[in-house]
């Protein structure tokens, strides 16, 4: 998981209409595909450097198929639930595969 926000918290996805379809048109990657890799052992960790006016994290994960993301998101709370507000989903790039290779492998 790395040392980032604990995923089996979460209770579900929350997504409202400014990044509903966003991650499609930009890179290629629909909701869902977004949402599954948070149910594929992701390693997750804080972003420090994105994290001025709420908590954001990153994820390396891979969605069912295979497919390699990387995932930025909050948490929000709705309705005493933890949601994750996904910001932004795209491919790994070169560098992202080579660390969550390496991670997997020392899991």
């Amino acid at each position: 998981m790395g040392n980032g926000f604990d995923i089996s918290r979460i209770e579900g996805f929350d997504w409202n209409k400014g990044n509903i379809d966003k991650n499609l048109k930009k890179h290629n990657v629909t909701n869902e595909e977004g949402e599954e890799v948070f149910s594929n052992n992701p390693f997750v960790s804080k972003d420090e450097r994105h994290s001025k006016k709420e908590q954001r994290f990153k994820a390396l994960g891979r969605t069912n198929i295979g497919r390699l993301l990387f995932v930025s998101f909050t948490i929000r709370k709705a309705a005493e639930k933890l949601m994750v507000r996904i910001i932004s989903c795209r491919d790994m790039n070169k560098k992202e595969e080579v660390k969550y290779e390496e991670i997997q492998k020392n899991t």
